[in-house]
């Protein structure tokens, strides 16, 4: 009998390295495949004006039917337009600190984030790694210096044109989660200043049947911050939802 199958696709600026906490938990068990977004990673450049729409087809080309969707921030935009568009190809929907329905306040935010990116891209990136890695974090001064290398990797071109899907994507997708038929579940941590509760909840509103829920003390890094309270929830769901045992 094949094994449930699991896709990973990472967020803005990062690549599929920022899922081996995550995978460790997983691949015992799992078919899990990391997919990179168009412009991270080992990917072609995004080109300018790239819209989700194509970061999404470019997954759907390397997605097998069937496929249990898990997306992290950008990722999980990508993943709920797959699970609107390409319904053939997702099992379920897991959101992982998405953002959803910006606020006009939230919007303003992010948009001053993206003409900071595209005015100083270094400086963006140490913006990220503090926002992401407070003083205090739990998360390995090595790990830490991992992420800020994947991100002084990126072209900076590529990032602003996907930064720029990020940002304003979300408005563009709202419309649409109401026709979302598979299963879908969201999660977020509870002190992530970007993707916040709110938006979870928003979220989950929005998708018939979906649930969510936030995981204490943790911010937008889940995946590396807290891999194994993340792994847990994520099979609960998935086993849940799989036909496949």
């Amino acid at each position: 009998m094949s094994r449930v199958r699991i896709a990973l696709i990472h967020g803005v600026g990062l690549d599929g390295s920022m899922w081996g906490p995550v995978r460790e938990f997983l691949e015992p068990e799992y078919d899990v495949q990391v997919l990179e977004l168009l412009g991270h990673g080992q990917r072609q450049k995004a080109p300018e004006g790239v819209t989700l729409g194509e970061l999404a087809a470019d997954v759907a080309e390397r997605l097998e039917p069937g496929t249990h969707v898990v997306g992290f921030s950008l990722g999980a935009l990508v993943a709920q337009h797959l699970a609107r568009f390409r319904p053939d190809l997702v099992a379920s929907l897991v959101s992982l600190g998405s953002v959803c329905a910006r606020t006009p306040d939230e919007h303003t935010a992010v948009m001053m984030r993206l003409a900071a990116a595209q005015s100083d891209f270094a400086a963006t990136v140490e913006a990220s790694i503090r926002r992401w890695y407070p003083e205090g974090t739990p998360v390995p001064a090595e790990q830490v210096e991992a992420t800020r290398r994947v991100l002084q990797r990126n072209d900076p071109q590529s990032f602003v044109a996907c930064y720029r899907v990020f940002a304003t994507a979300d408005a563009e997708i709202a419309p649409e989660l109401s026709r979302i038929t598979v299963p879908s579940y969201a999660v977020t941590g509870a002190l992530d200043p970007g993707s916040t509760p709110e938006m979870s909840a928003r979220l989950a509103a929005a998708i018939p049947g979906s649930t969510y829920s936030v995981i204490s003390g943790a911010r937008h890094m889940m995946p590396v911050e807290r891999p194994q309270e993340l792994a847990t929830a994520l099979i609960a769901f998935i086993k849940e939802h799989s036909h496949v045992h």
